[in-house]
C-alpha cells in the first residue's frame, strides 16, 4: 500500500525524497478518515440490527441494553478497531511514531471498554430490579462497588500507557499508597461493608418504611447505593443517610409491621373518676337493651346473684356485695364493639385494660392491631372507632376527663350571677 502511493505521487511529479512522508500522510489521512466512516455508519447500522433482534424476543434483557446504551458504545469500538490495525501500515518505516500513538490509542480503548463496562453493569442491575427478590436483596451498592475496582484497574491501565509501564509494575508500588486511598475511598469501603451486612441480613430493602429521627428521616426507602440510602420522606421531602450510619445506629423499620397484616392501635380513653359509679337497676335495664353487651350483662347479672345468695349477702350493704359498675360494663362494651369490628385483627394482641388512675382520671387503653396496614385507611378507621367510643361514653353515665376550659369557667361565673 505504502509502496503504491509513493510511486503514484512520484509519478505526479513528487520528489523522490519526500514521496515517502507525504505518502505516510495521506496514509494516516486515509486512515482516520477510514475510522471516521466507521464510526458514522456503524452506530446506526449495529442499533438497527439490535433493534430489528429485539422486536423478535419476547425478552427485555435486550430492551435493558438497548436502554443502558451498551450497543452504542460497542458502536465507539469500531473506528478505534480500524485505526490500531491499519496504524502499522501507514506508519511502516517509523516505529517511533508508532510508539508515540500506540499509549493514546491504549488509553482510548481503555475509556471506551470501561464506558461498555459500566453501562453492562447497569443493565445488570435495570434487569435485576425486575425481579420480586430485588426488592429484599438490592444489589446497587455491589454493583457500584464493582464499578469502583474497575475503574481504579482502568486508571492502572491508562497510567501505565503513559509511563510506558506494565501494569503489574505500578500495582506492586500501591503498598505505600494503601493509607492515601483508605482515607479517599473511607466512605466507600464503609459503605461497601454496610451494604453486605444490610443485604445479609435483610435490614433494608427498597420500598421499606424506615425512622432515623436523628437524620429527620421517616418515610419510604428509594435507594440502597454504597454510600447512601435515599429516603423520600411523608412530606415528600428527600433525606439521604450514609449506608454505614444504618449499621452504627438505630432505627425503626416498619416492614414487619405490612408482612404481619396487622397496624397497632395504641390509644386511651381518660374517664373522670367522679363518674365512676355502681350501676342501679336502672341503668342495667337500660345496659341490657345494647345488642354487643346483652348476653353479658345476663350472664353477669346471673352470676352475681348466684355468688350473693350462696354468701347471703342480698341484705348486706351494697359494697359488701358484687354488683356491676358503668366503668366494668362500658370496659365490657368496647371489647364486644371491637371484637365485631370487621377491621380489627382478632389474632393478634387484643387488650382492653385500665392503666393506673392519676390526675388526669381513669385512662382506659385500647391495645389492638388494624388489619389495613395503609396509612390513610388506618388513620380514618382508627378515628372512627374513637368516634364511636367517646360517643358512647356518656350512655354509661361515665365523662371523659379533660383539663378546664374557658366555657367551664364561663358558666361557673354565670351560676354564681344567677344567685
Amino acid at each position: 500500500m505504502m509502496t503504491w502511493l509513493q510511486e503514484t505521487l512520484i509519478q505526479y511529479g513528487l520528489a523522490n525524497d519526500t514521496s515517502k512522508p507525504a505518502a505516510t500522510g495521506l496514509a494516516l489521512l486515509l486512515v482516520f478518515l477510514l475510522a471516521y466512516i466507521t464510526d458514522i455508519f456503524a452506530k446506526p447500522l449495529l442499533l438497527k440490527l439490535t433493534l430489528s433482534l429485539s422486536a423478535r424476543t419476547k425478552t427485555t434483557w435486550d430492551d435493558a441494553l438497548g436502554q443502558n446504551k451498551v450497543f452504542s458504545r460497542l458502536a465507539h469500538l469500531a473506528p478505534i478497531i480500524v485505526v490500531w490495525l491499519l496504524l502499522p501500515l501507514a506508519l511502516r518505516g517509523y516505529p517511533e511514531w508508532i510508539e508515540i500513538l500506540k499509549p493514546g490509542l491504549t488509553i482510548l480503548l481503555t475509556v471506551i471498554g470501561l464506558s461498555i463496562i459500566d453501562a453492562f453493569l447497569n443493565t445488570i442491575s435495570t434487569i435485576y430490579e425486575t425481579f420480586e427478590v430485588s426488592k429484599e436483596v438490592p444489589i446497587r451498592a455491589f454493583i457500584q462497588a464493582l464499578k469502583i475496582v474497575i475503574y481504579f484497574l482502568g486508571a492502572i491501565l491508562i497510567i501505565s500507557a503513559l509511563l510506558d509501564e506494565t501494569p503489574f509494575y505500578l500495582l506492586s508500588g500501591l503498598g505505600a499508597l494503601t493509607a492515601v486511598f483508605m482515607l479517599i475511598f473511607k466512605d466507600a469501603i464503609l459503605g461497601f461493608v454496610a451494604g453486605i451486612q444490610l443485604t445479609a441480613n435483610k435490614m433494608v430493602t427498597h420500598g421499606d418504611w424506615i425512622e432515623m429521627p436523628k437524620y429527620g428521616a421517616d418515610g419510604d426507602v428509594l435507594e440502597v447505593s454504597l454510600t447512601t440510602v435515599k429516603i423520600q420522606n411523608w412530606d415528600k421531602t428527600i433525606t439521604t443517610i450514609p449506608t454505614y450510619a444504618l449499621i452504627s445506629e438505630s432505627f425503626k423499620n416498619w416492614r414487619g409491621m405490612s408482612e404481619a397484616g396487622g397496624r397497632r392501635i395504641k390509644r386511651a380513653i381518660t374517664i373522670d373518676m367522679s363518674t365512676i359509679q355502681f350501676c342501679s337497676d336502672e341503668m342495667i335495664e337500660k345496659f341490657s337493651k345494647i345488642r354487643p353487651i346483652k348476653v353479658y350483662i345476663e350472664t353477669k347479672m346471673k352470676e352475681l346473684t348466684e355468688y350473693n345468695t350462696i354468701h347471703d349477702l342480698d341484705d348486706e350493704n351494697i359494697v359488701n356485695r358484687r354488683r356491676l359498675s358503668n366503668i366494668g360494663t362500658f370496659r365490657a362494651y368496647v371489647v364486644a364493639y371491637l371484637e365485631n369490628h370487621p377491621k380489627i385483627h382478632q389474632d393478634m394482641t387484643f387488650l382492653v385494660r385500665q392503666l393506673a388512675p392519676g390526675e388526669h382520671g381513669l385512662p382506659i387503653e385500647i391495645y389492638v392491631f388494624c388489619n389495613d396496614t395503609d396509612w390513610a385507611r388506618y388513620e380514618v378507621i382508627q378515628a372512627d372507632i374513637f368516634d364511636h367510643l367517646l360517643a358512647a361514653v356518656p350512655e354509661f353515665g361515665l365523662k371523659v376527663f379533660q383539663n378546664p376550659t374557658g366555657n367551664d369557667f364561663k358558666g361557673l361565673g354565670e351560676s354564681r350571677s344567677d344567685r
